[in-house]
């Protein structure tokens, strides 16, 4: 049997990507290897956010091609930079760039020419990687936001939400699989069904159909924009039990001078009010966000206050990262762009404050009983995952131990004995 391996980098956006393409290659008699030296074909699927992440997908492919199997580069890097790549490593057998995943079986015929030529990449045929039960539900592509930083629009295109069909028939495979949580995604989350002209075609509308569904003991929504946030989905969350508490609202900065050039909407009494609404309406709220530093104009002064507006609303969880010129993008031709060094001690700087609040924040758990999936083992404890913590690595981890033995994905209930920066550390209950 033919054998494929797959690296997927960046988002978990992506990693949806990636989990249709080994669909693809499931259904044309292919076995999944993780060992590129037992490949018959490796796919390389790419990121190209952000500086990092473009020289981690430049690396990996290059490691892959080393392997002298038959390599396919695809993703965000493959998008953007197409012809360049294709110059640069002319070892790599074939570029497939997101524009063409709907011919990807037929670009993949010139390496293998027993492809079925009907059977393309396709939302209802993903080989799930996450796990027997958990798994993300992308609901739309692209994004019209625009942010003055961010290449993603030219890399993803314009705001396309999915047909809500669609999304509900796939779901109810992932339900039949054995799946108990579901993620919802997209760059824009609660902007899904604007494109679609049907007012009654909307995030909120599409998690009552989901919460239909009774198999999914957890849905969960990432990406949430701030001015997007409806009074009626916050209360929503507030009072359905299966959707998890948990709102992740990337908010870049906190200083209305930086979010305007940012070209983000709403300004820093707007974000103030939102957060103080979603802890008054949902008490168990969890917040997490992500904010950048150093961008163009940028001052300590706005640093000091972002640290200052952390410690007012309290995230419970918080990621910094460094501001990124990208080419083609307003904000890389500002005046005023600060140098990298300044950047990570900026960034430093936010996420030294961050630590202490995120260790008030986590003490507040000591005592309380957290239901969730166990979702693996560390030596001699196990691993939880409630409606604290996110899927995708980015949160803390909820450590616990048991006298009970334990499968992957098992429902439990945990009391939080101990609290850290970052993790939490409990017993099993029930």
């Amino acid at each position: 049997m033919k054998k494929v391996g797959l690296v997927s980098l960046g988002c978990s956006k992506n990693l949806v990507d990636s989990e249709n393409i080994l669909g693809l290659f499931d259904r044309n008699g292919y076995e999944i290897t993780n060992d590129p030296k037992d490949a018959d074909i490796i796919v390389v699927n790419t990121c190209g956010f952000i500086e990092p992440s473009k020289k981690e997908s430049i690396e990996n492919i290059l490691e892959m091609v080393s392997y002298h199997k038959k390599v396919v580069v695809t993703g965000c890097l493959a998008e953007r930079y197409y012809e360049e790549l294709k110059k640069e490593i002319p070892e790599v057998d074939l570029f497939i760039p997101i524009r063409d995943y709907d011919k990807f079986n037929k670009l993949l015929y010139s390496l293998d020419n027993s492809i079925d030529q009907t059977l393309g990449v396709d939302d209802e045929y993903r080989i799930v990687s996450t796990g027997p039960y958990s798994a993300y539900l992308k609901i739309g592509e692209g994004c019209d936001n625009r942010c003055s930083y961010c290449a993603i629009p030219l890399i993803r295109g314009h705001f396309v939400s999915r047909d809500m069909a669609s999304i509900i028939k796939e779901a109810k495979d992932l339900a039949s699989n054995g799946i108990k949580e579901i993620v919802v995604l997209q760059q824009d989350t609660t902007k899904y069904g604007i494109d679609i002209g049907d007012p009654n075609v909307n995030i909120f509308s599409l998690l009552k159909e989901l919460l239909k569904i009774k198999e999914f003991d957890y849905i969960r929504l990432l990406y949430l924009y701030p001015d997007e946030i409806s009074d009626e989905l916050i209360e929503l969350i507030g009072k359905e039990s299966r959707l998890t508490p948990y709102f992740d609202i990337p908010i870049q900065h906190s200083e209305s001078n930086i979010l305007k050039a940012m070209y983000r909407r709403g300004d820093k009494e707007f974000l103030i009010k939102l957060f103080n609404k979603i802890r008054t309406k949902v008490p168990n709220a969890i917040l997490r966000t992500t904010v950048m530093v150093g961008f163009p104009g940028e001052t300590e002064e706005d640093v000091n206050n972002l640290i200052e507006f952390m410690k007012n609303i309290k995230f419970d969880h918080l990621g910094a990262f460094t501001y990124s010129q990208e080419e083609d993008t307003d904000a890389a031709k500002l005046p005023n762009q600060i140098e990298e060094c300044e950047k990570v001690k900026r960034k430093d700087k936010v996420m030294k404050a961050q630590q202490k609040i995120s260790y008030q924040q986590n003490k507040k758990h000591v005592g309380e009983i957290m239901e969730g999936l166990v979702v693996g083992k560390d030596n001699e404890n196990y691993l939880l995952r409630s409606y604290w913590n996110a899927p995708d690595d980015v949160d803390g981890k909820i450590y616990f131990s048991s006298n009970k033995e334990l499968h992957i994905g098992d429902k439990v209930k945990v009391k939080i004995n101990n609290a850290f920066v970052y993790d939490l550390m409990g017993e099993y209950v029930s």
